[in-house]
Order: structure tokens, then sequence, then C-alpha cells
């Protein structure tokens, strides 16, 4: 046993007198140390750490997409003055494009404002109108609604170029590879055909429903996630990383409808699909299939835009989107589990209504990487960031 030592005796290793150490390196008095945590642990009531202040120029979050939609939109012009058909506006319910950008924005911005000012005014405790306008210029600063605005009109240029591309596909690319596609479907799934077997495991009843409302739910989730980064997200390179990539997925599915255009299975061999139930999806089919006709019929007169492709699926590449940027930015663990769970659905879906190919599902997904990476690379989004990721106990919700 080691026999415990006097004080007295106790000598500095190195030889040094304790008189000659700097008052700088002696250690703290035991009151003043600083108490030992438990990491990924934080003090009740304590808020998240500030984002570490970061060297990028202030056009550097959004420089990327605005070439993105730049791009996009220049080749939708250009594709238009070469086969002679102007440019529409795919979804005009809330008037023209002059009408609906303001609209959109002053949506998001209430959605996002009348929920504070009730609770700043019900705990401000003295001049509510002192607190309404402290908040007015908080959350309506000039700065701040100039990246709402710049991130619409980005997304909204790029998504307009996207769309007429894609109307434009049947015209400037008549050859179809769903032939090829459904050999390659067969072999994949080792000669069975995938849709009959999801059909046979899930069933053609409830699941049919319940897979058809997921998939018509993106059409809300995308401009609901759009709204919740440009507005809600803390901090805006955040926002704009998942804008941006956003953006990317739009040109680079156009890219993938040109480099293999295809329909799908539904409409290369809708026997396989005729014991589905009438659904949302179903009805969602047959709108597009008719637009189509009438495209093909007379591309020049006609006010439909063609809205059929298979290879990539950008519903899936949008949705893992969603999931792998909430992953990054690690937000709250119900927000992450639940996008996951929902890319997840969405890929099923999109083979059980025969929307997409096994393989257009694979491609799907390596967009979203790309451009999740991408996206990353153009707004720097981990350089504000002690590391490429947060800190797990700093940033990590759940």
């Amino acid at each position: 046993m080691n026999a415990e030592v006097p004080m007295h005796e106790i000598r500095p290793v190195s030889g040094v007198p304790d008189a000659a150490v700097p008052h700088q390196l002696a250690a703290p008095p035991l009151a003043q140390r600083p108490v030992a945590r438990p990491a990924g642990r934080r003090r009740p009531g304590a808020r998240r750490a500030a984002a570490v202040p970061s060297s990028v120029p202030w056009w550097g979050t959004w420089a990327v997409l605005v070439a993105v939609a730049v791009a996009t939109g220049g080749a939708a012009v250009v594709a238009s003055l070469d086969v002679g058909i102007r440019l529409r506006d795919p979804e005009g319910f809330l008037g023209p494009s002059y009408v609906r950008l303001p609209v959109l924005a002053a949506g998001f911005l209430l959605v996002d404002l009348l929920p504070r000012l009730a609770l700043r005014l019900r705990g401000c405790g003295g001049d509510r109108a002192a607190a309404a306008r402290d908040l007015l210029r908080e959350r309506l600063a000039p700065a701040r609604l100039g990246r709402v605005l710049l991130g619409l009109l980005a997304f909204y240029v790029t998504y307009v170029g996207y769309r007429n591309l894609k109307s434009y596909l049947p015209v400037l690319r008549e050859d179809l590879h769903d032939a090829q596609l459904l050999r390659l479907d067969e072999a994949m799934s080792l000669g069975a055909d995938p849709a009959d077997l999801l059909h046979r495991v899930l069933g053609t009843g409830a699941a049919a429903h319940l897979l058809s409302a997921v998939y018509l739910f993106f059409l809300f989730f995308v401009p609901f996630s759009l709204a919740f980064a440009l507005v809600w997200v803390r901090d805006p390179r955040d926002g704009y990383w998942y804008v941006t990539a956003l953006g990317l997925n739009w040109a680079l599915g156009t890219a993938s409808y040109y480099l293999l255009p295809s329909l799908g299975p539904v409409y290369a061999d809708p026997a396989h699909y005729a014991d589905l139930p009438a659904t949302g999806v179903s009805d969602l089919q047959e709108s597009l299939m008719r637009s189509r006709l009438l495209v093909l019929a007379d591309p020049y007169g006609t006010d439909r835009i063609h809205g059929i492709a298979a290879f990539a699926s950008l519903h899936v590449s949008i949705v893992l989107t969603a999931a792998l940027v909430a992953q990054g930015l690690r937000l709250w663990r119900v927000v992450r589990w639940s996008l996951w769970a929902y890319t997840a659905l969405t890929a099923v879906a999109t083979v059980y209504f025969g929307w997409h190919y096994l393989v257009d599902v694979l491609a799907g997904a390596a967009i979203a990487a790309l451009a999740v990476w991408g996206g990353a690379l153009g707004t720097r989004a981990w350089r504000h960031r002690p590391g490429a990721l947060p800190p797990r106990g700093v940033l990590r919700r759940g």
C-alpha cells in the first residue's frame, strides 16, 4: 500500500518553487473552478449557444441559389424560343406572379408574426404598444424581409423554369425508355414486378388510401417547408441551405428528365394497377394524362402543361433533401424522425402507384445527396459552426 505523503513534503515536479509559478498558471481556488457537466446536457433554462460568426461575405449565402434560378429560368426561356411555345405559369390559382409572390410572403410572415405577438403581449406586463413595436422592428426588419423575398423569388423562377422545361420534354425528346426501365425493374426485383409485390404485401384497400394521402401531401409539404426555412429557421444561412438545395433539386431533376425520358410504369403497363381503388392519386394520374394528350395534339394552341416524367423521382429527392438537412441541423428529434418516416412512405407510394421505377427512386436519392451537398457548399452552411455539423450537446434537441 502507498503511504500517505504529508502535505509539507510535496514539491513541484519541475523543481520550480511555488512562488516562481506565474499567477495566471496557478490553479484557481476550488470555489471558482467551473463545475463539469455531462456531455450533451445543458443547465435548465439555458439558451442554445450562439452561432460562431462567419467570415463568409453577405452575398455568399444566396449567390448559388440565384445562379441556379438564373440558369434554370434562362434555359426555359431559350427552350421556349427554340420550340416556339410561350412560357406558362404552372399554377395560377392565386393570380399572376406579381400578385402571388407578395401574397405568399405576407402569409408566411403573418404565420410567423401573430403567435409571437400574442406571446409577447401576454408576457410583457407593461407597455403593450412598445412591446408590439419592438417585435415588429425585430421580425419585419428590412434585411430580414429582403432575405425572405429573395428566397421566394429565386425559388419561384427556378420552379417555373423547371415546369416549363418539363412541359417541352415531349416536343424536344420524343423517344421514351419505359421498355428498358420495365425490364430493369424486373431484374432488380428478381423477376417480379415491384408494384405487384407491394400490392400483395400491403393490400389494395386501406393502404391505397393511406399512401395516396402521403403522396398528395407533397403538394403542401413543399411550400410549407419553404416557409419554414425562410421565416422560422433562426439562422438565415441554415434556411438558405435548404432553399438552395430545393433549387438544385429542380435543376438536377430537369436534367434527369432529358437524360432518360420516360412516363412511368402506370402509363407504360397500366394492367398492373387496374385493381387499385379510385383515390386522389388516380384522379391526378388521369388528369396528367389528359394534359399530355392535349399537349401532344396541339402543343402550340393548348394552355395545358405537360407534367409526366419518371426518371428521376423528385418526390423522393425533395423529401429526402428535407430529411438530410434536418439531420444536419439537428432539428428536434420528432421533426427528424417524421421526415425520415415520410421519406420512406413516399418512396413506397411512388412505386405502389406506378409513378416511378425502382431506379427512379435510387436516382432521386442521388439527386438529394448532390443537392444537399451543393447547398451546403453554396451557402457555407458549416462555416458558422465549430465543425461540419453542430455539436451534439449544444444544438441537438430531444
